[in-house]
């Protein structure tokens, strides 16, 4: 369980790090043909493209709301992935825990901008 915890931290903290961070360098490239692999870039790369994509609006908050919404879609759709291809039961474990989490709070984040006039 600690390690599960350790895991949403690690996707809740790593957007505001990303914000200043340039991402252009991250187009991942695909080492094998393997159907997991290339659904992962694409994941990847929609994830950082509607995270590029993101209009700053000088408000901490909404800026902060709207760049998680992409990152948190980026870690529901790489988890489904995972439950299409993946075989260990303690990473599928996760990656169903991961979709809850992340759906539930993309739900409130953009009911948060829906009410904040976003």
């Amino acid at each position: 369980m600690k390690l599960t915890s350790a895991l949403i931290l690690m996707f809740l903290a790593a957007p505001a790090i990303a914000q200043e961070t340039d991402h252009s360098g991250h187009g991942a490239t695909a080492t094998n043909d393997a159907p997991s692999t290339q659904e992962y870039i694409v994941a990847m790369d929609r994830m950082h493209d509607d995270m590029g994509a993101v209009k700053y609006t000088g408000n901490a908050d909404v800026d902060f709301i709207a760049g998680m919404i992409p990152h948190h879609q980026g870690a529901v759709d790489m988890a489904k992935v995972v439950l299409q291809h993946g075989t260990d039961p303690d990473v599928r474990a996760l990656a169903e825990q991961v979709i809850a989490t992340q759906e539930a709070e993309i739900a409130w984040m953009t009911d948060w901008l829906s009410k904040h006039g976003q």
